[in-house]
């Protein structure tokens, strides 16, 4: 009888223990990013993924008892690539926007952004000579301030062509050379190339701001839920704000 009992005790901390553990804890997870998105994530001089978004997806990592690995993969396809099962979560500074959301499904928000233009330093150029002028204006494809543009510049009648890059500080870099006068991108990573590179922002384009979320399989719905369970526990704990301190997000 003893024996017996103390079986069904084995048996019942089994599944006290299960019902508190993710069914994926213990596993890995591969995260996509962009390889050129900093502060959010990018590779470093020394090879390895970095940023804000890399350091706060380690955590939540860490948090539901998973291993996780950093992918560079291109924008452009970065949601293929998810969809595919190439990559499990994308946690690299991607706007939540409709069309997106019917291919993936999105954790809670966890920063919001807005869309700016930026210029070399000594550019007297205004806004609205930008945008009405023929001018060359680079910005990231794949992005929502990509396609924004593109749409806007048809309705409105804006003159200027669109270059498009692979990442906004190659579209900076075409900045400061002279190929394009300005990039279009979000704010974070324009303040970025403010304290890096001799360049200024000159404004909002009028595009909306946007929240940011990471993005999972449309099936996922455990991962979801426990990723979101994570995100508000990290966003409530002071290295939240340590690491928006130090990527310059604050």
């Amino acid at each position: 009888m003893l024996k017996r009992n103390f079986i069904w005790l084995v048996a019942a901390v089994a599944l006290i223990a299960a019902g508190t553990t993710p069914a994926f804890a213990g596993k890995k997870i591969v995260n996509g990013i962009d390889a050129n998105f900093p502060p959010f994530a990018y590779i470093d001089k020394t090879g390895n993924p970095a940023g804000f978004d890399v350091e706060a997806m380690e955590w939540v990592a860490k948090d539901l008892g998973l291993e996780v690995e950093h992918k560079a993969i291109d924008w452009d396809g970065i949601i293929t690539s998810l969809m595919t099962k190439k990559i499990d979560v994308i946690a690299s500074g991607m706007s939540i926007t409709p069309d997106r959301a019917k291919k993936v499904n999105f954790t809670i928000p966890y920063w919001k952004i807005d869309q700016v233009m930026v210029v070399k330093k000594d550019s007297a150029l205004t806004m609205a000579d930008l945008m009405t002028g023929k001018n060359k204006v680079g910005v990231q494809q794949g992005t929502s301030e990509a396609k924004w543009l593109k749409a806007e510049a048809e309705t409105r009648g804006w003159n200027f062509k669109l270059s498009y890059y692979s990442s906004s500080p190659l579209a900076v870099e075409d900045v400061l050379n002279g190929r394009i006068v300005a990039a279009a991108m979000d704010d974070a990573p324009a303040h970025d190339a403010v304290a890096k590179k001799n360049v200024k922002i000159l404004g909002n384009f009028g595009m909306h701001a946007e929240d940011f979320g990471y993005a999972v399989r449309k099936g996922d719905t455990e991962l979801l839920e426990q990723i979101n369970k994570s995100l508000k526990k990290l966003m409530a704990t002071p290295y939240w704000d340590e690491l928006a301190v130090k990527y310059n997000l604050k």
